[in-house]
């Protein structure tokens, strides 16, 4: 860092707190100099090196062996806690815990109720579990194990599930899925956590004075010692305690440094090469979606009722935040379990399969890029990654060059780019995703839709895409789901939905910008007031029907050889010209002109074109 960035720095940081850091610092790191200062006067001569190295070898070998038992249950102890967030987890996560809370002799004297010569267990073991290397053993693991539960528990938590989630669409099973993306993600902070509940084995004392004073540890030799030689000769008592501690310090520092979570690297050339060609090249186009859902699900005052049979390739699910969009998507993947209900795909009902079983590819809201690794890595991530379809995708979506970057040296776009081809490099029935472009700027968004509309073309995998944005869904799917608040409000092929919305929500659902009343004159005629009439396409209308209907601002031209007339009521200025508010019969419309068109008052003719017009029946009720 700069001296430039240094100064910036400091000059952010509130007045009282370098006071308050240095004097606890200089409290802390005090007493080192102080021994330090009495190494040319300790009594080095009266010291019994051979006990000593005997206690020191003792609490390495107790602290290291503790620290393995703690490992192996703690680690998984941590995860439970983290993901199974329920009252009776609650209340083991605070009992595992006391232990911090507890003075060592009284966690020792606790431990000889369960282990000690009377105890039902000291009685089966003939006391082996105390005054024995196996009673330090105990001792230190019950004093040293909430260190590492808490750091994993931490740790796990902040782990977006939804990586597991990506991972078991995949095709990887749960085991295979903690160790290969849980546990990597994880490992800085567990070996933080590995460290401290080391560091405190090692220096346990009053615990394993109640449990085990013999033989010797480290911890309790140096007491024996100031016992009997006093102050003088404890210096080089301590030296061992002291080149130990920083020594383990030190490694798990650079280990931290170097800790990346990888369990070994991988290149696309780790696979043979002879494969079947990828799926995006056999048939394009030709495959439908036999799809059939009929799902049910509560969650606290939310329920999700969902019934769809959709008949085209490329679907949509459209809806605002909460609607269950996503949880329906995740449903069929197979990530939330359905309460009741069937997922039917190609004929068979997949409710009961694992999300690694189902078939089904899943691209997250944010992608769910592992972060530990390469773009390589996440191709080859899959349990049946096709290495041919890897490098197929990695050319067709512009990765080349980028195989060896992490998701956080990737853009936005990239990192799309990415899950999109790991999720194309096994053989799927359906592809589904999650809002993709939410996340982007507007030039990207764009950009990307259209490399999507593209892709589409050449894939024979039927796609599901959540999307709020009804622009997106027309441009992107052949077929709509329309939700709200948990309910279907509409489904059927996108041209039909757009061009006759179920009801007014629907409608604003679907873009309207404002809507309107009039009466059907017509099949194709709707009477607006004042004696003028609405031309508009799709289905016939039903004469005499009342109905409601919107259409696109960009869409009502205005023209001096316009077909309708209406009265400029308000022109206010926006980025393109002005938005102009036009007294149409009894409706008020919206329509979009150059700066100078039109001002209020005036008259003003224009033109809207008959497919642009949406109209619903307006006896239609949402419930």
């Amino acid at each position: 860092m700069t001296s430039q960035a240094t100064s910036r720095l400091t000059r952010r940081i509130p007045s009282p707190l370098p006071w308050l850091a240095g004097l606890l610092a200089i409290y802390l790191i005090a007493p080192l100099i102080a021994g330090a200062q009495q190494a040319g006067t300790a009594d080095w001569h009266s010291v019994d090196m051979a006990a000593l190295l005997r206690a020191s070898a003792t609490s390495i070998a107790s602290a290291t062996t503790a620290t393995l038992i703690i490992a192996v249950g703690g680690i998984p102890l941590g995860y439970l806690l983290a993901r199974l967030p329920s009252r009776v987890m609650a209340i083991i996560g605070f009992l595992v815990q006391l232990p911090l809370a507890l003075p060592p002799l009284a966690s020792g004297i606790l431990l000889l109720f369960l282990v000690g010569y009377s105890a039902p267990i000291g009685r089966l073991t003939s006391g082996a579990l105390t005054d024995s290397f196996a009673g330090i053993v105990v001792a230190e693991v019950f004093v040293a194990a909430p260190f590492l539960i808490i750091a994993a528990r931490s740790a796990v938590a902040s782990i977006d599930p939804v990586l597991e989630d990506v991972a078991a669409t995949l095709g990887r099973g749960p085991l295979y899925v903690f160790f290969r993306v849980t546990m990597p993600i994880a490992w800085p902070a567990l070996l933080s956590g590995l460290l401290l509940a080391w560091l405190r084995a090692f220096g346990e004392f009053g615990a394993t004075v109640m449990v085990a004073y013999h033989p010797y540890s480290l911890p309790v030799y140096t007491y024996v010692a100031f016992g009997s030689q006093g102050l003088p000769a404890m210096l080089p008592v301590l030296a061992p305690a002291l080149a130990l501690a920083l020594a383990v310090m030190l490694l798990s520092s650079l280990a931290s440094r170097r800790a990346r979570g990888r369990f070994g690297a991988l290149t696309l050339e780790d696979q043979p090469t002879a494969a079947p060609e990828p799926r995006s090249r056999q048939g394009a186009g030709t495959a439908v979606a036999d799809i059939k859902l009929t799902l049910q699900r509560q969650l606290g005052g939310f329920h999700l009722d969902v019934q769809w049979a959709p008949q085209r390739r490329r679907l949509a699910i459209l809806g605002p935040s909460g609607s269950g969009k996503s949880l329906t998507l995740k449903i069929i993947a197979g990530i939330e379990y359905c309460d009741r209900g069937t997922v039917l795909l190609d004929g068979a009902d997949i409710s009961s399969l694992t999300p690694a079983a189902r078939g089904i590819a899943y691209v997250p809201q944010n992608y769910g890029l592992f972060p530990h690794l390469s773009v390589v890595e996440q191709l080859r991530f899959p349990f049946d990654a096709d290495p041919d379809a890897a490098k197929f995708w990695l050319d067709r979506l512009g990765l080349r060059g980028l195989e060896a970057r992490r998701p956080d040296a990737l853009s936005l776009g990239q990192q799309q780019r990415v899950a999109l081809a790991r999720a194309l490099v096994r053989p799927v029935r359906l592809l589904l995703l999650d809002e993709p472009f939410s996340a982007l700027d507007a030039p990207l968004r764009s950009s990307l839709r259209q490399e999507m509309l593209v892709l589409q073309s050449e894939l024979s995998t039927p796609t599901i895409l959540v999307t709020h944005d009804p622009a997106e869904a027309a441009l992107l799917a052949d077929e709509l789901l329309v939700l709200e608040g948990g309910r279907v409000l509409q489904a059927g092929p996108t041209d039909q939905v757009f061009a006759r919305p179920a009801n007014e929500l629907a409608a604003r659902l679907l873009g309207a910008e404002f809507v309107a009343e009039g009466i059907a004159g017509g099949t194709s005629l709707i009477a607006v007031g004042g004696d003028t009439s609405l031309e508009v396409a799709g289905p016939a209308l039903q004469r005499g029907a009342r109905v409601g209907w919107t259409a696109s601002p960009a869409r009502i031209r205005v023209s001096d050889q316009g077909r309708y007339q209406g009265k400029v009521e308000s022109a206010v200025p926006v980025g393109i010209g002005n938005q102009l508010a036009i007294r149409f019969g009894d409706t008020l419309i919206h329509a979009l002109a150059g700066y100078h068109a039109q001002v209020c008052g005036s008259v003003c003719r224009f033109d809207i074109d008959a497919d642009a017009v949406r109209v619903w029946p307006l006896d239609a009720r949402h419930k």
